[in-house]
């Protein structure tokens, strides 16, 4: 049910995107391609339609949000704590380490000294 609400939430998103994008603007934008379409949608123009369509497609995004946001929070019912065993339980489990043997440690050589000289002159 998620991955269809989830499918529908993509396709809502795209058709609110184009709905707003065709909406004309100080600048027109898309809204210039649409001028044989103003005798379909009336007097006004697209105008009215569009904006009835951009706030249902808006309202129909935030409805299928609101389901999709329920939806998923009744699948993850249990936190992943949950899923973890208790501290006993870790104690017993823990494996406990192994000894490792010691290498014996080797003396390191003294740099030579160096050779003083008393000649005075």
């Amino acid at each position: 049910m998620t991955s269809t609400l989830f499918v529908i939430q993509i396709i809502l998103a795209i058709l609110i995107t184009i709905a707003v994008l065709m909406q004309k603007s100080s600048s027109i934008g898309l809204g210039a391609y649409s001028g044989s379409n103003e005798s379909v949608f009336g007097a006004k123009g697209p105008a009215g339609f569009l904006t009835k369509l951009t706030f249902t497609l808006a309202l129909l995004f935030v409805i299928n949000t609101l389901a999709l946001g329920y939806m998923y929070s009744k699948e993850s019912q249990s936190s992943v704590i949950d899923t973890l065993k208790s501290k006993k339980e870790l104690n017993k489990s823990v494996a406990k380490p192994i000894a490792v043997p010691q290498s014996p440690v080797k003396a390191v050589p003294e740099a030579p000294k160096a050779v003083e000289s008393n000649s005075s002159k």
